[in-house]
């Protein structure tokens, strides 16, 4: 694994406590569709009048036109699908993710193959993979109009002849049962979960978009979700799930009322309230500098066109300054004032280069206005790509090492212990550039802590390859003291949980749970990031970014690793390198 400076100035996401499904990596709302007419009897003449009655002339039978839509909560699978995107972006923290790949949900809504899903599912991809109803076979799709601000797109599968969902007619109240659809944490199998809604019209500000209403409820979700149904049961679209908070048992739908009227409009093969960028709202600690960072852009779009580029953060729109209270609302509101074709003034942050650019959308491409020092530097003094071992305990510079290593040398710097087990059921050996943990036993939780340093603020990482049974946990500790550690623990079956473990009390506490997409399963390479930065803990995973949460009853200390084993072995896992960094 080669280890790279990180940017001097990161961001800092403000998003919403909110796990957007998801995801590791947002969510579409459902289209409405016209409920069939009532079958009348054809009107005719009058009989002319005789003096004898007569029997009345036998009415003409007429056929009710049958909906084809799916209307019982067993055979909804039918219509859900499960949605890979991938493309290319950049992170905010971490920088350039190549060929990234995460996956959503959607719900068919036509028998031609129209589906709704979330815009964050899908914007910024350069291809899709779409498996309708649990098949084990993809198929191919192409988007046809997305919403930045609403979060919702449409979708067409190729082929035909596709069952599908309707939307409910009836009343949505508070109280009323849902089940969510969908294909939670990248796994094949279909989910179905019951809840309740707590809150018909929910505040739907988040840093990726600004849905006008939302609904609330306690289905329980997970990333993987987002632009799955939200289901009466009879199989009736209320919602399209966009976001949830595992933690405290919140989900969220956008709601029919605002869904139908825009994916009537993206069917048709038109985009809403877009400039054709992957944005969130991001701000720098002290909230200085706000704006909405550019992940990706759509090529041929108004943006693109002006000149903005993956990486850029739009400071500025029409002269009012973007994201000052962490959500994209302003963004939405003046997009939503405007006309497509308009002409609006932009100002944009180049960090990478130290330019502020301005311009227009639609018209006037963008020219550079100032410069300033954005203070990066790669040429790292203490650099250790071409050194196996370092330590440097006056590191400063963002980026800068700490301590590095490959593992060619023994485990001085390292001592063990154990929270469950045994010593005679694992081992720990450190050759030819790998450290192995090899556990033989069930529940047994091995604990490596790194001596060298005592630090309150650093970011770690690390890479490793799991070797053994898919049914292993490993953990990157950090501030490791008397008092307890931070733990950020990551499953080898797409779950994770950040974690503090208190001494005094002798128990784990759960930050935050929940499961990722950007995990590989299975017997495969992953590349663990975390960074502990005041009160602060941030996970990353594959170069992606999961989750920030804060706490600050723990000020410093050591880092480490760990891998348990609990109802399944043997768990043999590979480390590739172990290097602390400052934040």
């Amino acid at each position: 694994m080669r280890v790279q400076g990180l940017k001097p100035f990161i961001y800092t996401l403000v998003m919403v406590a909110l796990v957007a499904c998801g995801g590791g990596s947002p969510t579409q709302a459902p289209v409405a569709t016209e409920a069939p007419a009532q079958a009348t009897t054809p009107p005719t003449s009058p009989p002319e009048p005789t003096p004898a009655p007569t029997e009345p002339p036998a009415a003409v039978p007429t056929e009710t036109p049958a909906s084809g839509a799916i209307h019982e909560l067993k055979d909804v699978q039918k219509a859900i699908i499960q949605i890979e995107a991938q493309g290319t972006f950049i992170d905010p923290e971490i920088g350039l993710i190549m060929n990234g790949a995460g996956r959503g949900s959607g719900f068919i809504i036509d028998p031609s193959g129209i589906a709704v899903t979330n815009n964050h599912v899908v914007t910024g991809s350069a291809l899709l993979k779409v498996w309708v109803g649990g098949e084990t076979e993809s198929r191919n799709a192409r988007v046809l109009g997305v919403s930045e601000c609403s979060d919702l797109a449409v979708i067409d599968i190729a082929g035909d002849g596709y069952d599908y969902l309707d939307i409910y007619a009836g009343q949505i109240s508070v109280g009323m049962d849902i089940y969510v659809a969908g294909y939670p944490l990248g796994d094949p199998e279909f989910t179905l979960t019951k809840g309740v809604i707590s809150k018909a019209k929910a505040d739907g500000e988040t840093s990726w978009a600004s849905v006008d209403s939302v609904i609330e409820y306690d289905a329980a979700t997970n990333p993987g979700n987002s632009g799955g149904p939200v289901i009466t049961s009879n199989g009736e679209v209320i919602g399209v799930h966009y976001a949830g908070n595992a933690s405290t048992r919140q989900a969220f739908g956008i709601s029919r009322e605002v869904a139908k009227p825009v994916i009537d409009e993206l069917k048709t093969g038109k985009n809403l309230d877009t400039i054709g960028v992957n944005g969130s709202a991001v701000s720098n600690e002290d909230g200085s500098l706000t704006g909405v960072w550019v992940s990706s852009v759509e090529s041929g779009s108004a943006a693109d066109k002006a000149g903005v580029a993956p990486g850029d953060i739009i400071t500025m729109m029409e002269n009012l300054v973007l994201a000052t209270d962490g959500t994209m609302a302003d963004y939405c509101d003046i997009l939503r004032s405007h006309d497509p074709a308009d002409t609006l003034s932009i100002q944009v942050l180049r960090w990478s280069n130290g330019e502020v650019l301005e311009g227009q959308l639609n018209g006037r491409e963008l020219e550079l206005a100032a410069t300033f020092d954005p203070g990066t530097s790669n040429d790292n003094s203490n650099s250790a790509s071409n050194a196996n071992h370092y330590i440097d305990p006056n590191a400063s510079a963002s980026g800068d090492l700490y301590y590095f290593t490959e593992f060619e040398d023994d485990l001085a710097d390292w001592t063990y212990f154990l929270m469950s087990g045994k010593d005679e059921n694992f081992s720990l050996e450190a050759e030819n550039s790998k450290l192995r943990f090899d556990i033989q036993a069930y529940d047994t939780y091995v604990y490596l802590v790194n001596n060298a340093l005592d630090v309150a603020d650093v970011r770690i990482d690390t890479s490793m390859e799991n070797l053994g049974r898919n049914a292993n946990n490993v953990s990157l500790m950090c501030r490791y003291s008397d008092r307890g550690w931070y733990e950020f623990n990551i499953a080898s079956n797409g779950e994770y949980s950040i974690l503090k473990y208190d001494n005094n009390t002798q128990a784990y506490r759960a930050l935050w749970t929940g499961g990722s997409t950007l995990i590989n399963m299975g017997q495969k390479v992953n590349e663990y990031g975390v960074v502990c930065q005041g009160e602060a803990l941030s996970l990353y995973i594959n170069g992606g970014f999961v989750k920030t949460i804060k706490d600050n009853s723990l000020k410093s200390g050591l880092a480490g690793i760990s891998v348990s084993s609990f109802n399944s072995i043997p768990i043999v896992v590979d480390f590739d390198a172990f290097a602390m960094s400052v934040p």
